[in-house]
Formats: C-alpha cells, sequence, structure tokens
C-alpha cells in the first residue's frame, strides 16, 4: 500500500478485493451507496483518542483534571453522544455550537465557551443554561457579562491570557504571540487590568487563567514557556489582588501527522510533559496545584476521519491532473494553509507500478488543489480515492462554493454504516442564495 495504515482509521484494512475497509465497511460500497464526495468517520478512533488522552492527563497530573474535546474542529450530536461517556468536557466558541451541545444533551456543566467577541445574545443563553465556565476574553466582555450574570446565578469564568510566546506553526494557527486577537496580554498590563475588572464584578467568579497558544504544534518549548508565564502572572495576581488561581488551562493545539513526510508524533507524550511543565511550575512559583483542562481537537477526530471522492478525468501534460468531484469546498486547508494531505486509491489500492500525479478539486479556481503531488498506482475515471486525517476542519470550514452541495457523512462501526448527515440537495442551496 502506498499509504501507511496509521495516517488511516484504527480499524482500516485492505480487503481480499484490493479495496480499502473502515470499521468492516467497504469505502467503495459506501461510495456507492452514498454517492462522492463522502465524509466516512470511525467511531472507534474517536472513542480510543479521547479514551486515550483522559487516561494519559489522569495518570500524569496528580491534582483534578479535564480533557475538554475542541469543537470548533468538528461538531455534531452523534459525537457528542460518544464523548460525553468518556467523560470528556467541550469547548464551543459560539452560540450555535453551544446549541448543538444542548439539542445533543451535553452535560451543561462540562462546557466552556471561548470566543473574542461573544455576543450579548450568546453571553445571555450561556448564562440562562448554567454552562460550566466562561472563558472571557476582553474588558468589554467583562462588563457585558459582569451585567447579565447579575440577573442570575454567579458565573464561573476564566480569564485568556497572552503569554507572549512564539510557537512555530502557520501565523494564522499562532494565538499566543503579543499581537494577537484573542486575550490580554500579559506583558502590557492588559491582563492585570482584567483581573481587576472581574473581581470587582460581584456576579462573576475568577477561577483562573486560559492560555492557549496555537494548532498544529510540534514542539514543547512553547507550552513550557506558556505556563511558566501563566503562573508568574498568578504569582503576582495573588501579591498584588489576593486572588488565588484554582483552575489553569494550556489550551490545545496538539498537532497530528498529514502525510507521510510528516515527523510520527505522540500527543500522548506532549500531555505528560504539559501535566510535567505544570507541576514544575507550581512548585517554582510556591502555588498550589490547580484544576487545569487540555483542549485537543484535531488529534481526536483528525484520524478518525477519511474523505472519500471519485475520479472524474486524467489530464496527462507537463504533471498528471487527477480531477475528482470534491475539492476546495469541503476541504478549504490546502488553499487557505498549504496544508498537505496523502492519499490511497481504496478501489485498487495495491494495483501495479506508482505515478506521481496531483489531485485536482472541481471548482474554479486554479489554487484547488487538494494534493501537489501523490503516488498512486495510475487512477481511472470511475475510482475512488480516499484521503485518511480529513476529520478535522474540513467538514467545519466547508462552504457551498460554485454553488456545490456539502457532502454527506457516515459514521461506521462494526462493518455497520449510519448516515447522520444526508447530502445536501440543489433545493437547499436555493433556500440559502
Amino acid at each position: 500500500m502506498n499509504v501507511p495504515l496509521d495516517l488511516f482509521p484504527d480499524t482500516t484494512r485492505v480487503t481480499l478485493a484490493n479495496t480499502l475497509a473502515i470499521g468492516g465497511c467497504d469505502l467503495v460500497d459506501l461510495a456507492t451507496r452514498f454517492g462522492t464526495p463522502l465524509y466516512v468517520y470511525d467511531a472507534a478512533t474517536v472513542v480510543a483518542r479521547a479514551g486515550a488522552y483522559r487516561e494519559a492527563l489522569k495518570a500524569a497530573y496528580p491534582a483534578r483534571s479535564t480533557v475538554c474535546y475542541a469543537g470548533k474542529a468538528y461538531l455534531a450530536p452523534w459525537l457528542l453522544r460518544l464523548i460525553a461517556p468518556e467523560g470528556l468536557g467541550l469547548d464551543v466558541v459560539s452560540g450555535g455550537e453551544l446549541h448543538v451541545a444542548i439539542a445533543a444533551k451535553f452535560p451543561r456543566e462540562r462546557i466552556y465557551f471561548h470566543g473574542n467577541n461573544k455576543g450579548e445574545d450568546e453571553l445571555n443563553a450561556a448564562v440562562e443554561l448554567g454552562i460550566g465556565r466562561i472563558v472571557v476574553d476582553n474588558l468589554d466582555e467583562i462588563a457585558l457579562l459582569g451585567r447579565i450574570a447579575a440577573r442570575g446565578a454567579r458565573q464561573q469564568v476564566l480569564l485568556r491570557l497572552g503569554p507572549g510566546v512564539d510557537v512555530h506553526t502557520h501565523s494564522h494557527l499562532a494565538t499566543g504571540m503579543p499581537d494577537t486577537k484573542f486575550g490580554l496580554d500579559i506583558q502590557s498590563g492588559a491582563a492585570e487590568a482584567g483581573v481587576r475588572a472581574i473581581l470587582a464584578q460581584p456576579a462573576l467568579e475568577l477561577r483562573g487563567f486560559h492560555a492557549h497558544i496555537g494548532s498544529q504544534i510540534t514542539e514543547l518549548r512553547p507550552y513550557r514557556e506558556a505556563i511558566d508565564r501563566v503562573f508568574a502572572f498568578a504569582a503576582a495576581m495573588r501579591e498584588k489582588t489576593g486572588f488565588t488561581m484554582t483552575e489553569m488551562s494550556p489550551g490545545g493545539g496538539f498537532a497530528v501527522r498529514y502525510s507521510p513526510d510528516d515527523p510520527k508524533l505522540d500527543p500522548l507524550v506532549m500531555v505528560r510533559d504539559v501535566a510535567a511543565s505544570i507541576v514544575a511550575a507550581a512548585k517554582k512559583h510556591a502555588l498550589e496545584l490547580p484544576e487545569i483542562t487540555i483542549e485537543p481537537g484535531r488529534s481526536i477526530v483528525a484520524p478518525a476521519g477519511v474523505a472519500v471522492y471519485r475520479v472524474g478525468s486524467v489530464k496527462k501534460g507537463s504533471r498528471t491532473y487527477v480531477a475528482v468531484d470534491g475539492g476546495m469546498a469541503d476541504n478549504i486547508r490546502p488553499t487557505a494553509y498549504g496544508a498537505t494531505y496523502t492519499a490511497a486509491l481504496a478501489s485498487r489500492v495495491d494495483d501495479g507500478g506508482l505515478t506521481d500525479v496531483a489531485i485536482a478539486g472541481k471548482y474554479c479556481e486554479t489554487g484547488d488543489i487538494l494534493i501537489q503531488k501523490v503516488s498512486l498506482p495510475l487512477p481511472r475515471i470511475g475510482d475512488v480515492i480516499a484521503v485518511p486525517v480529513a476529520g478535522a476542519y474540513q467538514l467545519a470550514m466547508s462552504s457551498n462554493y460554485n454553488m456545490a452541495p456539502r457532502p454527506a457523512v457516515v459514521v461506521v462501526a462494526d462493518a455497520d454504516a449510519t448516515l447522520v448527515r444526508a447530502r445536501e440537495k440543489y433545493d437547499d442551496l436555493i433556500d440559502r442564495a
């Protein structure tokens, strides 16, 4: 097989018919049954990743801890019903995500509401629903939330900090730098002003601090630096204001492999190091161990999802373009971030010699190239192509560009495929036009 199986969901197998199967379901059969483009999620992989995070954090950190799934990576009721029994919390960033969580009956006390510009309607809903924490971002939000919470029960909050840490990732994914739209900067004094503003609000209970520094992070150094700066700030606030931090979150951002060329990563190693760094920082700054939350999203769902396309044409020239029936409308990441992927020929996995091809989308943009170069058995019209590590930030960022209907979503488990989202119809597009 031209792609390592470890890039695909845990249950992936090559069948006797030389096709690719996930969760006991043949991808070629699924493509025929549900049409393409099609997104296939493996339930077993989601549960395994969630459980592994929970157990790794529990083993590594001696105080109370919670794994919060970052819903912006991909959110759907079926997914929340899978992870809720695993004891995970949920990080939401909009009223829409909160609405989905409530509809799925996700435990409200385990919901954390993030975002740099929450609307009054969103904050009203969060307070009325009694969610666990609101992560406040700025002084205006503190004042608004204080007024809203004064009408009901006292609201627990975390303050998002800007620790000023450089992260080696795409510039669009870095959130902990001094120049960022997220949080209040420690160095400038804005964060201290935020602490004092919250403490002055009788209806708000400050629990501690949040410092998510970015996404697709492959190194430990930024986490260690950010954690130390947060604890130094917490110690200073205890000295200046009497406030003692009882909860802290370093966020998430743990990277995943998208192609065989990416370095092998173990996010659980990063979890253990983050936990050790928090213990060390608490000791260094003479603070009690706080309750902590980590927020993986991509690394839970990305490996569980596969995008399935059908080949429509093969064009040979300066290079060979294989055009499929999806592209930037269902996966904008290669265009937006230069993200790299790989692929397998799901209908003929091991079928002779390999040829370098580019996988092109069908949309009216020169930049609509899903994969610039991948070695496959030369595809033919009608072949089925599978792109692994497709479970995060693809459907979540999908669109109806060129008036394309959004694809169907199927969840597989124990040789059974469940349609959890039907393919949009053209009439659906008229309602949105």
